[in-house]
């Protein structure tokens, strides 16, 4: 391709896909916090950072062409554990540990960065009930955070 692309703004959605959502709103609201702007029987969308959303759907349950006035959305699905990472402030990563091990939440790793982004930054990661793997980061990370 010859012409330039035009600018991408950012991320909007990141999917996990898990196999009861009860049970994954049960982690997602009681032990991170977070609080669904739409749910329904297969998904549960939370709004993160003012800027994007994690969806969590019912593994299996978005395979066939979703049918809606304005248009439709093509299939989709993921199966076996996947990563997400989340953004935190540096000053709030301490609060972050004590709350996930407060509830139980096994630390299954944790990484000090050198600087990517001008400083150093620290990665915790840890599971979901559906073997996610979760990441808190700090910026610095990428240049970008």
């Amino acid at each position: 391709m010859d012409a330039e692309a035009p600018p991408l703004a950012g991320v909007l959605e990141t999917a996990l896909y898990v196999a009861d959502m009860a049970r994954a709103r049960a982690f997602y609201e009681g032990k991170l916090g977070l609080t669904p702007m739409f749910t329904d029987e297969r998904l549960t969308a939370y709004p993160v950072g003012g800027r994007s959303a994690l969806l969590v759907f019912l593994r299996g349950s978005t395979t066939e062409t979703v049918h809606l006035p304005g248009g439709t959305i093509p299939p989709h699905d993921g199966h076996g554990p996947l990563h997400c990472a989340l953004s935190v402030a540096a000053a709030d990563l301490p609060a972050w540990q004590a709350r996930l091990e407060a509830a139980g939440i096994a630390i299954e790793g944790r990484t000090d960065w050198p600087p990517r982004g001008g400083k150093a930054s620290i990665s915790l990661y840890f599971r979901d009930p559906d073997g996610h793997l979760l990441e808190l980061a700090t910026p610095g990370l990428w240049p970008v955070w």
